[in-house]
């Protein structure tokens, strides 16, 4: 079983930053997909952003709301996945979630440009809210 621990949420201020982190407890982690997820009240979960670590140019893919605010990022040493957030807007306001699938990226989306369904990631983290203020 595969665990994901999130940190990192907090209130912010419109156009303020914020960083969350992702602490994954596999040693096979850097051949998963790794993705952050979020969720509105009422709302369904939709994709930010995903990364393939172990790929040799780390591909990474953006949700088009997101692009060029966020980033994606992992740290090996530590199993850790990170998103940094910039210019963040109150109607961001969501529980952010980390995700991961053990069969990787390319096998799963080949070349598509999405960040996935929920639906394809089996490996969940509690999540941690993001709170925007205007």
């Amino acid at each position: 079983q595969v665990q994901l621990v999130e940190s990192g949420g907090g209130s912010v201020q419109a156009g303020g930053s914020l960083s969350l982190s992702c602490a994954i407890d596999s040693p096979a982690w850097n051949m998963f997909c790794m993705a952050w997820f979020r969720q509105a009240p009422g709302k369904e979960r939709e994709g930010v952003a995903r990364l393939e670590p172990f790929h040799t140019q780390r591909r990474t893919v953006y949700a088009d709301s997101v692009k060029g605010r966020f980033t994606i990022s992992k740290d090996n040493a530590n199993n850790t996945l990170y998103l940094q957030m910039n210019s963040l807007k109150p109607e961001e306001t969501a529980s952010y979630y980390c995700a991961a699938e053990s069969r990787g990226c390319s096998f799963i989306f080949g070349l598509e440009p999405r960040v996935g369904r929920p639906t394809e990631y089996s490996y969940w983290g509690q999540g941690t809210q993001v709170t925007g203020s205007p």
